[in-house]
């Protein structure tokens, strides 16, 4: 998904006037007392929730609690039916153009090449093919397929093919990046490099992450905090500090953890027993 702007579009953040919770130092996302219904159908209630600058949090819960909603609320997709969400302290009213949005279907065009497919946000915004060409080199560079260029979709693998996604969404330059199960349809090896390549390039471009996923093992791997949600309506249970020793590396930051992926555990398989799913 792109949420890129023409150049003659301004940020429509910047539109705003500060809200109460404006001024400097504000956190990057706040979630205030957001509740958010789809016709009867509640799926949030009371949503409170601060993301701070540089943070990389992940959010668990039950299939259908509104962990995709909190999302699409963050992007400036939707918008709650009750409460606020806050970016950098200014009410999200419009699309978030500040923010990259990262799905599980990659949604590559089939007809364009992997540059062509990188570069779609900066001609989006109206860049010159030579300056967003350049642009895209460069970010593919970064994501390890330089080799690849020229190839269309259909001759790489999905683990490919979620590179190329990721490269896209960053070439804009997003400060935030809302990630919905972006790495659940791939093998585990690929998920597990994927997930590395995800921490790397977090860090060097001082990014903040909302990341959606079913998978524990992946929230601990990934996240400084975890928010467990509760079955649908979604309140928050508990949010978690992760602790990560080994920095560097994906699966021992995981395997470092046991007795919290089964805290977690128990505590959605109990909201499972509540509601009667499985």
């Amino acid at each position: 998904m792109i949420l890129s702007t023409g150049n003659s579009m301004a940020d429509p953040l910047d539109r705003q006037r500060p809200a109460t919770v404006g001024g400097t130092g504000q956190p990057t996302l706040m979630f205030d007392g957001v509740s958010h219904a789809f016709g009867e159908v509640q799926v949030l209630d009371q949503i409170n929730l601060t993301v701070e600058h540089g943070s990389f949090v992940a959010l668990v819960g039950p299939s259908g609690c509104g962990k995709t909603t909190l999302l699409n609320l963050a992007a400036g997709l939707a918008l709650p039916d009750t409460g606020a969400v806050y970016y950098q302290g200014r009410q999200i009213l419009e699309p978030n153009t500040r923010a990259g949005y990262l799905t599980q279907d990659d949604a590559l065009l089939p007809w364009r090449d992997v540059v062509g497919n990188v570069a779609l946000p900066l001609e989006i915004k109206g860049i010159g093919r030579a300056a967003r060409f350049a642009s895209a080199r460069e970010i593919i560079k970064k994501v390890g397929l330089h080799r690849f260029e020229h190839h269309r979709p259909s001759q790489l693998s999905g683990g490919m093919r979620k590179r190329v996604s990721l490269a896209r969404t960053l070439i804009y330059k997003p400060e935030t990046l809302l990630l919905d199960e972006p790495f659940g349809a791939l093998d585990a090896q690929t998920r597990m490099l994927m997930q590395k390549q995800l921490l790397d390039l977090c860090r060097e471009f001082q990014l903040t992450v909302i990341l959606v996923t079913h998978d524990i093992g992946e929230a601990i791997a990934l996240a400084d905090r975890i928010v467990v949600l509760s079955a649908r309506p979604a309140r928050v249970i508990e949010i978690i500090d992760v602790p990560h020793p080994e920095e560097g590396n994906v699966f021992r930051r995981e395997r470092g953890n046991e007795e919290l992926y089964l805290r977690i555990w128990d505590q959605l398989a109990a909201q499972a027993a509540d509601t009667g799913s499985t």
